[in-house]
């Protein structure tokens, strides 16, 4: 990995300062129905404020934050998205993933960061720190975070179907997989895997919803539970672990690895997808912010390398062990296989 260049100015630091304020503008256009209301040709100020509601005044505002950060253009009155807020940020759009930015990191991950420094510190009220279990014991919540979260899964999980090959495979574990958006992406593309996601009630609750949608119903189940205290099914071929390592506890993920060897037949893949930043810890950035940021409600999460994963899949037996980017700039996925012998 290439180390990023040292600050050298006052400006770049006031950059790094400042980004929460174009974080909030692009969440505040998303909230809005901004990029929808510019889709395809674009359009003037009247418009757009008639479209989002917005005075035209606000708008006017919103839309020059936004055209200085590059997410839409203004040329001769008329405004029109950025080729990427055009692709990514209108709703319905294939590859749309605005409700995940918009609901779960502005509306449940962003809030956390208010309390980092008390995380860090270890000044943090015993009650503001959270798990994964506490906080999906609310339906409300939990409804919240694995819609939005499915959105942002589905890319990967395709990008994951076109590099790992699973063609002989036929029973996979999503351990932590949500509404089952990876085991989705999976199971169109091999139509002979079946699989089982295991997470909490109140996620597999919003899974089948997406799942029967999906018309795999028959070949996804869930099982509702902790992947830290319930059973696994077993023998399986694939064990698939996404965004599981960042959200448990650093001390659990030694024992998580184990496990997977445990229920996996010979042959079988076990392949971890997550937040991961270089051996050498200089990046990269989005990775690193996201590691930091689960801190913010999880001051026992590990900022993981793709060493630290594949050494402990070396420990624990898994041979054939490769480290790969997923998501340029913030996953790594790390994949091993379980000896025949």
């Amino acid at each position: 990995m290439i180390s990023p260049e040292p600050l050298e100015s006052a400006e770049q630091i006031s950059d790094i300062a400042f980004a929460f304020m174009g974080s909030k503008a692009l969440f505040t256009a998303l909230h809005v129905g901004l990029f929808t209301a510019l889709a395809d040709e674009g359009a003037e100020l009247d418009i757009v404020a008639d479209r989002t509601g917005l005075d035209p005044d606000r708008a006017t505002t919103l839309l020059t934050a936004l055209a200085s950060l590059g997410l839409v253009e203004c040329a001769g009155g008329t405004y029109r998205n950025s080729p990427a807020a055009e692709s990514f940020l209108v709703n319905g759009r294939k590859y749309d993933f605005g409700d995940y930015l918009r609901l779960q990191i502005d509306k449940q991950m962003y809030p956390f960061l208010t309390q980092l420094e008390g995380a860090l510190t270890g000044e943090l009220d015993p009650e503001q720190v959270s798990s994964y279990a506490d906080w999906f014991s609310d339906p409300k919540e939990a409804r919240l975070y694995s819609e939005s979260q499915h959105a942002g899964s589905l890319g990967p999980g395709r990008s994951l179907a076109r590099t790992v090959d699973l063609s002989a495979a036929r029973k996979m574990l999503d351990v932590g997989g949500g509404t089952g958006a990876f085991s989705i992406s999976l199971c169109k593309a091999y139509p002979e895997l079946t699989s089982t996601v295991l997470d909490f009630p109140n996620v597999v609750k919003v899974g089948e919803d997406f799942v029967k949608a999906a018309g795999l119903s028959e070949r996804i189940s869930f099982q509702g539970g902790n992947a830290l205290e319930n059973e696994w099914p077993a023998p399986v071929d694939v064990v698939l672990m996404s965004y599981l390592f960042s959200g448990v506890p650093g001390e659990t993920i030694p024992g998580l690895v184990r496990k997977a060897m445990e229920v996996l037949s010979p042959g079988g893949h076990f392949i971890v997808h997550d937040f991961m930043v270089g051996d050498d810890r200089t990046g990269p950035k989005l990775a690193a912010l996201w590691q930091l940021q689960h801190v913010a409600f999880n001051p026992q999460a590990k900022s993981i390398t793709g060493g630290f994963v594949s050494s402990l899949m070396k420990d624990a037996g898994f041979a054939d062990i490769e480290v790969s980017e997923m998501i340029p700039g913030m996953t790594m996925m790390v994949r091993g296989v379980k000896p025949r012998t």
